[in-house]
Order: structure tokens, then sequence, then C-alpha cells
């Protein structure tokens, strides 16, 4: 490889300017037709819709208009089983040109296929990529987001998809910004942030968590940025929009603490958990109780969505339920696609399976119960609920959230990350509708009177 190589290999190309939409169906609602609307003009952008907002058939016109302006082929990556969704949202709206490829061989326009087979995929066949559900791209050291986002550096065409743009911190929006191919993540920290040791040139290293804070006046410049080249919203009004029919239903949360059969060696009662060591030995020594009780909830419902962190949860979940069937982690796509599908028809009853194998992007709208072994992140909780909670569920959504004492700090940090995820959000909202000038109104209702010296 010579210098003009080498330099090539680092630039991302691509327009900042995209183009008018060549299609437009009538099938979008108004929000989704200025989404979109705004996404092929931009080039190269973020939707940040909340779960049910129809990021999918978004997702899909935009990569038919990209289709026809450049007639070359459009990848739309997506988590496991998410693919065929998209299939069938495609043959719903008539855009057939539609594909699902394991292989890296593709025939049609729009090709789908999972994160996991991205390497099979060659870039230069492509005038478009869709990431779906691009909160992926967070992980700042992450495989996945290096891999991401150095296949999509040389396509003129790029759009993120995602409710959970920046789950526990807005300067997580680096990431996305990088693959997009605007300011990369440390670029984006240098120029709007300084750290704790009150300056801006440090970066993570060896695992170390460092607090960034605005630089002075760098606020609004930030929202600004972001508002360059994303939009946000939870629901159609947030775009200035009416809110229609997306209202969602009742949330209920249940907490259960259960109470160990073997107290903690060298203790007369249960104590809390500490730290990581102590927490991870806490739900290890508690899995028969909290399992049995999930056993017993269940009963209570038609359908459940089983959501655990460890194998060995996984399988004696599997041994109390009757009917239930579990997603894991050894299985491959195919099985996983399977099993995911038999639950969203119907065919199963009780799904049983980790947040980072499932709680992205599958649409579970026919089940109205889920449990929930607490963890520290906030992100797999949030997906988790919102695969059942989301705009297009008929019923209330009721969540039982099962732990033990010894786990309370989890639970604790997990309200916590929660309330500061909703707070983030809805500040990312105010700011970008503060930049753009959405539903804002002039109600003049006072009288001026000119000084006498002017008249």
């Amino acid at each position: 490889m010579d210098y003009q190589d080498f330099l090539y290999n680092k630039i991302n190309i691509g327009s900042d300017k995209g183009f008018k939409p060549l299609y437009i169906p009538n099938c979008l609602f108004d929000f989704q037709k200025s989404l979109v609307d705004w996404a092929t003009w931009k080039g190269r952008g973020a939707i940040f819709a909340d779960c049910g907002l129809g990021k999918t058939l978004m997702q899909l016109v935009w990569a038919e208009n990209i289709v026809r302006k450049t007639n070359k082929k459009v990848l739309i990556l997506t988590p496991i089983a998410v693919a065929y969704q998209t299939i069938r949202e495609a043959e719903k709206f008539g855009i057939s040109e539609c594909e699902h490829s394991r292989s890296g061989k593709h025939t049609h326009n729009i090709v789908i296929t999972n994160y996991e087979k991205l390497h099979l995929f060659n870039p230069n066949e492509f005038s478009g990529c869709v990431c779906d559900e691009s909160s992926i791209l967070k992980n700042f050291d992450g495989a996945y987001k290096q891999s991401i986002t150095q296949f999509m550096k040389k396509i003129p065409y790029r759009l993120l998809a995602t409710a959970t743009a920046a789950p526990n911190d807005y300067i997580e929006l680096g990431t996305s910004s990088e693959a997009l191919g605007y300011l990369g993540y440390m670029d984006m920290l240098n120029r709007f942030f300084k750290n704790g040791n009150n300056n801006s040139g440090a970066s993570r290293q060896f695992g170390e968590s460092v607090k960034w804070r605005f630089k002075g006046h760098a606020e609004e410049p930030f929202w600004k940025w972001i508002c360059s080249w994303a939009r946000a919203c939870r629901k159609p009004s947030d775009l200035g929009f009416e809110d229609m029919d997306f209202k969602l239903p009742k949330l209920i949360e249940n907490e259960h603490l259960v109470e160990s059969n073997n107290p903690t060696e060298g203790y007369l009662f249960e104590m809390t958990a500490r730290n990581f060591r102590e927490q991870r030995a806490e739900k290890r020594r508690t899995i028969q109780e909290r399992c049995q009780k999930v056993a017993e909830l269940v009963q209570d419902h038609e359908q459940s969505l089983i959501w655990c962190h460890l194998n060995d949860e996984g399988d004696m979940l599997t041994r109390l339920i009757p009917d239930s069937i579990q997603v894991k982690g050894g299985d491959n796509d195919e099985q996983k696609e399977e099993k995911f599908l038999a639950f969203a028809s119907g065919q199963v009853k009780r799904l049983i399976t980790k947040p980072k194998i499932g709680a992205f992007g599958l649409n579970f709208q026919n089940c109205s119960h889920i449990t929930f072994f607490p963890s520290h992140s906030y992100e797999q909780y949030y997906q988790g609920v919102r695969r059942c909670w989301r705009f297009g569920q008929k019923n209330d959504v009721t969540v039982d959230i099962v732990t033990t004492k010894g786990e309370i700090k989890i639970l604790n940090n997990l309200k916590f990350k929660s309330k500061k995820a909703d707070n983030m959000f809805q500040n990312l909202i105010e700011n970008m509708n503060d930049v753009l000038q959405i539903n804002k109104t002039n109600n003049f209702t006072k009288k001026e009177e000119l000084p006498s010296w002017l008249v």
C-alpha cells in the first residue's frame, strides 16, 4: 500500500447533502414523512425515535429513495431475527425489492442482514447503509463499533435509527457522529467538553471512567451541532405533529423481594451486597428462589416474556415453567429466529432469553407480561420492556421485577439510571426543539407604546 492509498483509507467520503425525496408513500404518517424527508435531504443522518414509531418503515422508504437516486444497492443491518420483521414490513407496504442475506450474496436492491454477518459484505457494492438499533455503536471500544464505522467510511448515504441513542450519557452520541462521518468521538469531546482534570485532551484508559462536563458556553453549540445531523422524538408532538393514536397503554411495574433459603455464610441474616463481586455471588446464591418466584408469576398470564442474565437462570426457568422455550447464546441464527418468530406469532407462550440476545428491535406487542431480574444496565431494561410496551400495544403491560434484599443496590442504581436517561432524552428533545423552533408560538398580548420623543 502506498501513501496515497493509506490516506484514502483514513478518510470518510460521502455527501453532507442528500437530495429531494423521489418516493414518499401515503402509508407514512405526517411525522414519519417529515423525518424521511429530512433524512433523505441530509444524506447522512440519525433518527432517534421511540419504540413503535415506525423506524422500520422509515428506514425502508429512505433506502428505496437511495436506490432510485443512485441505481445502486442499500444494506440494512439489524439485530438477530429483526431482518424477518423488516421483510414483512416491506411486503406489507409494497416495497418488493428486499431480501434477507446471511451469506453475503444478494440479488435485490435492498439487502437486509444481521450485524454478525457484516464481514461477509463488500461496502463497494452499496451506495447506502442503515444501522437499525444503532445504539450498538455507543460502546467506545467495541469491535462492532469499529467494524461498522470502518465499513461505512466509503458509503455516501448513511442512516442510523434507534430508540436509545445514548442510554446513560449524551457524550455517547459521539460514536454515532463518527459513524456518520462527522466529528469523531474524541474530536467531539475536545470541542465541547472538559474532563475531571479540567482539560480536554485525556481519553479513557485502562477502563477508567472519566467524567466530562461542558466547556463554558459550549452547551448551546453542542445541541445545535447534534441538531445538524440528528432528529429525536418519543412521540409525534415532539416534532410539532398531533399524537393521534400514538399513546402508550399503562405500564405496571411490580417489585418482588424474595428471601434466600441459604443465608450468606457467616451472617445471621441477609446483608446488602456492597460491590460487584458480592452482587455476582448474591445472584448465584439465590437462583433457585428467584426462578421459583418467576415460575409462580407467569401462571397468571396467557403469555410471558422472561428475561434472565445467567445460563443457569435460563436453564432452571426452562425446567420450572411448562411450555416454555429458551433462546440461548449457543443457538445458531436460524434457531434464534425461529424461536423469536414462534413467540411473536403466539405459538409459544413463555419465552426465556437474555437481554443481550433478544432485547433489541423485536416486536412482541402480542405479549403484555414481562419478568425481569434487575442488572446495572438501564439500556437492557428499557429495551427489554419496550419489546412489549410500545406504540401499538392494546393492553396494559405488567413488568414483574424479581430480586432479593441483597440486590437492593442494583435495583436502586437501575432506578437512578432510568430517571437520568428520561431527563437526558427530554433535554435532548427540548434543546432540539428550541434550535428548530418547534412548538414555539408567540402570544403578543401586551400593548406597547412608543416614547413621545420617538413619535
